[in-house]
């Protein structure tokens, strides 16, 4: 069993604490109508989608796959990784699938267009009643954070640099989803207070799903561990790369911008890896 010290432990928890609370920032643009220059967000969500395919790729299922291959050999290794790897992805969809489309906000990035209307019937109409959708959306993106704090929190565990760089993704990622779930909020009630703590609380899902994924898992932490964690982590970040950070780049900006902010994120990662082990 592989034992992590308190050293250790605090600051990939404050790093995954981070990334979930940069929800509140998105409550923040949406207590000050936002901005109609979307084409920085979309280059964000490019960067933070490559930073997270290519570290997945390169990085973290490589990890699981070692570590399957130091117990069963180098085929029946890599393909356990493989699964890994997969059973990863099929998680994240089911959490996806589990959640109605009215209120799951990675299937209707149409906030950009609300703020830019800054037009309270046109909110209702498409998000009525907005107080409920909010409190639903919030539950919505709470699910999907369990375990994006859980990916986040693994990987700084293993390697700070990589945890770093995934922190960064995430908290990127998670601003238009307090938005998401502030905008609605805080049209319908006029409570700056309450869009703010309904932003707070899907993302303080993201350190929750951490700590409670550690516990489950430390006990039985160990080479098999890791590889099926490593694995499952890998599928769960290039599921939320494809099905939400490349759409949503597309939606607040366009095919150019997305591409750039992908290649950027891609660069920058394999850069840091190479410095890494200078």
């Amino acid at each position: 069993m592989q034992v992590f010290t308190m050293t250790e432990m605090l600051p990939a928890f404050l790093l995954t604490l981070f990334a979930g609370l940069s929800t509140v920032l998105g409550a923040i643009i949406a207590f000050w109508g936002g901005t109609k220059n979307t084409k920085f967000l979309s280059i964000g969500l490019g960067f933070s989608a490559g930073v997270m395919i290519y570290v997945s790729f390169v990085e973290i299922l490589v990890k699981s796959q070692d570590a399957f291959t130091l117990e069963f050999g180098e085929i029946i290794g890599e393909s356990l990784g493989l699964v890994a790897f997969f059973v990863g992805i099929a998680i994240s969809f089911i959490i996806d699938q589990s959640i109605p489309d009215n209120i799951n906000p990675h299937h209707s990035l149409d906030v950009e267009n609300a703020i830019d209307k800054n037009d309270t019937e046109s909110l209702r109409k498409h998000r009525a009643p907005l107080s409920r959708v909010g409190l639903f959306t919030a539950i919505a993106i709470a699910l999907h954070n369990f375990p994006e704090g859980f990916a986040t929190f693994i990987s700084a565990l293993d390697n700070m640099t990589t945890g770093i760089a995934i922190a960064m993704a995430i908290a990127i990622h998670n601003i238009p989803e307090g938005l998401a779930v502030a905008l609605p909020v805080y049209h319908a009630t006029g409570s700056r207070r309450k869009a703010f703590l309904y932003a707070l609380f899907s993302g303080l899902a993201e350190p929750i799903g951490a700590i409670i994924g550690f516990l489950i898992l430390a006990p039985i932490m160990g080479e098999l561990t890791l590889g099926i964690t490593f694995g499952v982590v890998a599928g769960i970040m290039v599921y939320i790369s494809f099905d939400e950070l490349l759409p949503a780049a597309r939606v607040y900006g366009n095919d150019h911008t997305t591409i750039f902010g992908l290649v950027i994120g891609m660069l920058i990662m394999s850069i840091s890896l190479i410095l890494f082990k200078l």
